[in-house]
Order: C-alpha cells, then sequence, then structure tokens
C-alpha cells in the first residue's frame, strides 16, 4: 500500500522517480531526452504515443527499455499487410472438450509497440480503437478487460509510403501525443557507435513498480487546473476549426479539418504531467503550450493550399500559438 502524507509529497516522489528513469533508460538510449521525457509524460497520463521516424533510431529498442525500467510486460507487434484483426486481439479456439476458449492475442500486455501500424490495411488498425479508448477487447460479445496500465507505442516510417495506408482520423485521435524523432547528433551518434558494437549492452534494472505506476497516474489526475488554463485550451482548439466563429484566419486558410474535444482534454492532461514535472503544483498556459505541438500536429488536416505553398502543421500550430486568448 503506497501512502503519502500529502499530495505535495507524493508530487515530489514522483519527480524523484521520474529523474530515475529518465538515468536508467538514458544508459542505453543515447541522446533523445525529449523524446524520453514526452513517452513518459503520456504513460503517466494514461495516453498512447505515435512515434514518427526513419529506421534505425531506436525506437523499439527505446520501448522496451522504458518497458523494463517501468517493471511492465511487454509485446511487439509487426504490423504488416497480411495481418488480420485476430492477430492482435486473439481469437476463439475449440479445446479438446469442445468448447470455446478465448485465446488472448499480443494486445493482452501493459505496452504493446505497433510497429509500422500504417502498414496494415483500416480493418486491422481498427481492431486497436476499442483497445485504446475503452481498454477492452470485445470478441463474440464478450468483453475482456487490457491489464493496466496499457499503452499504446505505434511506429510510422516517415519516407517510405509505397504499400501503406493512412491512419483514419478516428485513430490519429486516439493518440495523444505525436511524437516527431529525428537524426542524433554528430557526438551522440559516436557514442551510440561506441556503446553498440562494444559487446553486450546494459541491462536496465527496474526503477518503478505496476502499483507505483498506477498509483502516480491517479495522482496526476488530482492535479487542480484554474479556470483560466481550462479555457486557453479549450479556446486553442476551438479556433484550429476552420469556417467556424472563433476560427483563425490560418484555419481558414490552411486547414480543412481542425481539432476536436479530445485535442482539449489531451492538453489539459498532458499540461499537468509537464507542469508536475517542471516543479509545479498546477499547470499554467505555458505548459499547454509545451504540449501543443504534440498533441494538436495529428489532429488537424491541411487543404490544398497549405500543401501548395509548403504550410507545415507546425508552422500552422506557430501561429496559433501567438494569439492572445
Amino acid at each position: 500500500m503506497i501512502t503519502f502524507k500529502s499530495d505535495v509529497e507524493a508530487v515530489n516522489a514522483f519527480t524523484e522517480k521520474y529523474a530515475q528513469l529518465q538515468q536508467e533508460v538514458g544508459k542505453v538510449i543515447v541522446g533523445q531526452d525529449d523524446v524520453l521525457k514526452n513517452i513518459l509524460i503520456t504513460i503517466f497520463s494514461r495516453g498512447h504515443v505515435l512515434l514518427i521516424g526513419v529506421p534505425g533510431l531506436a525506437k523499439t529498442l527505446m520501448v522496451t527499455t522504458i518497458s523494463k525500467a517501468l517493471g511492465l510486460n511487454y509485446n511487439r507487434i509487426q504490423f504488416t499487410p497480411d495481418l488480420m484483426p485476430s492477430d492482435i486481439m486473439g481469437t476463439e479456439i475449440l479445446d479438446e472438450n469442445r468448447n470455446f476458449r478465448f485465446l488472448k492475442g499480443p494486445v493482452f500486455s501493459n505496452v504493446v509497440l505497433a510497429d509500422e501500424i500504417n502498414r496494415t490495411p483500416p480493418k486491422t488498425q481498427s481492431a486497436l480503437l476499442e483497445a485504446m479508448q475503452e481498454r477492452s477487447v470485445s470478441i463474440a460479445g464478450v468483453t475482456h478487460k487490457l491489464p493496466e496500465p496499457f499503452f499504446v507505442l505505434a511506429t510510422q516510417n516517415p519516407i517510405e509510403q509505397e504499400g501503406t495506408y493512412p491512419l483514419p482520423e478516428a485513430q490519429l485521435d486516439r493518440f495523444m501525443f505525436n511524437i516527431f524523432l529525428d537524426y542524433p547528433s554528430f557526438d551522440e551518434e559516436i557514442n551510440i557507435v561506441k556503446s553498440t558494437i562494444g559487446g553486450d549492452m546494459y541491462e536496465p534494472r527496474q526503477v518503478i513498480d505496476l502499483d507505483e505506476i498506477i498509483y502516480y497516474q491517479k495522482l496526476l489526475q488530482k492535479i487542480p487546473v484554474a479556470d483560466n488554463v481550462y479555457k486557453y485550451a479549450v479556446n486553442l482548439s476551438i479556433i484550429t476549426r476552420p469556417e467556424t466563429e472563433k476560427a483563425h484566419e490560418w484555419a481558414n486558410k490552411y486547414l480543412a479539418w481542425g481539432a476536436g474535444p479530445r485535442s482539449s482534454q489531451n492538453l489539459i492532461i498532458a499540461a499537468k504531467c509537464h507542469a508536475v514535472l517542471a516543479g509545479k503544483l498546477s499547470p499554467d498556459i505555458e505548459d499547454v503550450q509545451a504540449v501543443a505541438h504534440l498533441v494538436m500536429r495529428h489532429r488537424m488536416v491541411k487543404n490544398y493550399r497549405a500543401e501548395a505553398e509548403n504550410i507545415s502543421i507546425d508552422t500552422i500550430i506557430d501561429e496559433f500559438l501567438k494569439v492572445k486568448i
């Protein structure tokens, strides 16, 4: 049973655990500090991550390392064109007594890596919709609860589009963060090469256990938020919606579709964790702005004009953040 004298003491304990996690994972993953921070924010906020980066940037290694440091079980699902929904969720089989028995699929895990999620058709992609939102799987009219905590990290290759299927908007909307993974710096790549060709790699130790993770997830849910921060987050989402009353001029000019209500929700949820990691007991507008690109970039659809003028989603979000709301 985890107990603290006050929520302030619990918050301090959480920040200490986060620092230990960052240090432990950093023994295996060179650089990528911001990516690691944002993945951990998502886990403790009970969200999911879409990670976009070219091959060879240690996406899979990062997930396995984080899973070990968190003490969580982990499954990797390699998404391919012939993957079926039952390969993800599981299926009913006829046992030796001629009774149907449910055989759980790899989604029944604390951490699920959906590798190259856009390589499988929408029918199979949709198998994750219920799991990501309701944290359950329905097979033959029976609902099976997924383990807690439950976290999906999906990867996409941004440069190879042949043989891929764009993720439906409903699927994208279920990811809290969309994280871009960039190439390492020169010095970081030198360290990566040195650490990976010299023999056995460091085996990360467990820093936190499952009960602690769930406790800290619930703790973050209780973090108070001021009304002006709620209003800012909601207004920031509203101004992205073209042809509406409060639409920003750039929304009308460059967007075909704006961010929905999940954007407002996730801005607040992520801002809470971001604030705590910065040593604050309540998020402010700066915390919302700090997570805005991660939350909003996959929830808006550019129009043809934006494509023709080579205007990026992040540039559009930058304009929205300049507005005094």
